[in-house]
């Protein structure tokens, strides 16, 4: 069981991470309240070397709830269903799916999880390098998905560098023995262990 805090103070979430040697599940909540207060759901599973294989998040807000079930072949072709229910002034969930072909992992917005998929498959945790990545990141509290090019760079043993190559946002996220984020300033504190 993981848990993080925003450091805005706006968020939180906890996880419950089951990794194998190659590959993780995760079940998890997260609470936000921008821009309106939001609880989301989520199951992430990957295939061998922490390839996504699904993402599947029910969001829910005051007279409203949003679902998305997004899939992954693991060579960068995906897939998703979606539905709404009630009316809420939102982008709706998914969306052209074609944006984010040759993506090889998922992105859940404002949260430290989906790291770790990116960083244990390149062992930048472990070893020197660099790395881009495109990913399908998920806005919440939508659901919608989008193409979003990112890098990561081993700076040591826990510590790699994020860096989102379509804008001038960049972190030092501080990793725990497994990979998972301990730090991630401007996003995340994790506050169990």
């Amino acid at each position: 069981m993981v848990m993080w805090r925003g450091t805005d103070e706006w968020r939180a979430e906890v996880a419950q991470v089951e990794l194998g040697d190659d590959r993780l599940t995760a079940t998890g909540t997260q609470l936000g309240i921008d821009p309106l207060p939001y609880r989301v759901d989520y199951k992430l599973e990957t295939g061998a070397q922490w390839l996504t294989s699904r993402l599947q998040l029910t969001a829910t807000g005051d007279g409203w709830v949003r679902r998305l079930d997004l899939r992954s072949d693991g060579a960068g072709h995906w897939e998703s269903t979606s539905s709404v229910e009630g009316d809420v002034d939102l982008p709706s969930p998914g969306g052209d799916l074609a944006t984010v072909e040759g993506a090889l992992d998922c992105d859940l917005a404002y949260s430290p999880l989906t790291n770790l998929m990116p960083v244990r498959r390149h062992q930048l945790d472990r070893h020197p390098g660099t790395v881009d990545f495109l990913m399908a990141w998920v806005s919440l509290p939508d659901l919608a998905v989008h193409l979003s090019p990112q890098r990561y760079q081993h700076l040591d043993s826990s510590l790699v560098r994020y860096l989102s190559t379509d804008s001038d946002f960049q972190a030092d996220l501080e990793l725990d023995p497994e990979g998972l984020v301990i730090s991630y300033p401007g996003l995340a504190q994790r506050v169990s262990a």
